[in-house]
């Protein structure tokens, strides 16, 4: 057997068992939930109001929505305008867009608890939010922002060339092939950096911490204090005393991430054979 092949061949064995492996993990992890989880989920977990009693969720699903949409609103137009000017108007290779990547590469990997100080200096302390939704969604915003940038990028300069310059030479202005040629094949990509992004949200809980606050209850206005999923079960987890409803909370969680992204998948789809079509 020639070195070449035996490469291939080991090459080959390793991703067979990194998969195998990741999917044994995953498997593990979402039956270990559903089985800790499920017996416990109760009438009086959806509860429209929280109290001693019931431990109510749903006053942190309903918090859980609404700052991913705001988070969601604040980071994706800037993040794909940031990716447009990076790919289609500033000049490929300059020291400045190498400058750009590497900050936003960086930013990507900061630890989410560094943005939850950042956004109480910020917004908490210095602007006067306090603990409120508002400043949870914008810290959030900018955590998100770089992977949205990065991923939107990446799915614009991956499509072709010939596309643009057979829009250029049907007439069509610079705007007018961004926003009607090269956008609609790249939003696949796109919609996957959404995708990620959903997920990093719903799952946070150090950021939200020192932003958003740990009131359980439905906001009254932008600057109330308010608690998701994911920091609800981490309160009812360190209590020590509402583990069994933990749990039942983390089963709820994982179908709403499995639902937004099921959804958020189907429409990925749809658009690109939309656009294939």
């Amino acid at each position: 057997m020639s070195r070449a092949r035996l490469l291939s061949l080991v090459l080959k064995c390793l991703v067979i068992v990194s998969a195998l492996a990741t999917g044994t993990v995953i498997v593990f992890l979402i039956g270990y939930i559903l089985v800790k989880g499920i017996p416990h989920l109760s009438p009086g977990l959806f509860s429209p109001s929280y109290s001693t009693e019931n431990v109510s969720l749903f006053p942190a699903l309903v918090n859980t929505v609404i700052i991913t949409a705001a988070a969601l609103l604040a980071a994706v137009p800037v993040g794909i305008c940031s990716a447009i000017w990076l790919s289609e108007y500033s000049r490929r290779g300059s020291r400045l867009i190498i400058l750009v990547r590497l900050a936003a590469e960086t930013l990507a990997g900061i630890p989410s608890i560094i943005y939850g100080l950042f956004g109480m200096l910020l917004f908490v302390i210095f602007l006067g939010w306090g603990y409120s939704l508002l400043a949870g969604a914008f810290t959030l915003a900018i955590m998100v922002l770089p992977v949205i940038m990065r991923t939107t990028e990446n799915a614009l300069l991956s499509v072709p060339d010939s596309l643009r310059e057979g829009s250029f030479a049907l007439g069509a202005g610079k705007l007018r092939t961004i926003f009607s040629i090269v956008i609609p094949a790249a939003m696949p990509g796109i919609l996957s950096g959404v995708i990620l992004s959903i997920g990093r949200i719903v799952g946070e809980t150090a950021a939200l911490i020192f932003t958003a606050g740990t009131v359980a209850k439905i906001p009254d206005s932008p600057f109330s204090s308010a608690r998701t999923l994911a920091v609800h079960m981490y309160s009812l987890s360190s209590e020590g005393l509402y583990i069994k409803q933990s749990y039942a909370t983390a089963v709820v969680l994982l179908v709403l991430v499995a639902a937004i992204n099921t959804l958020a998948g189907m429409g990925a789809k749809k658009i690109g054979s939309n656009i294939n079509g």
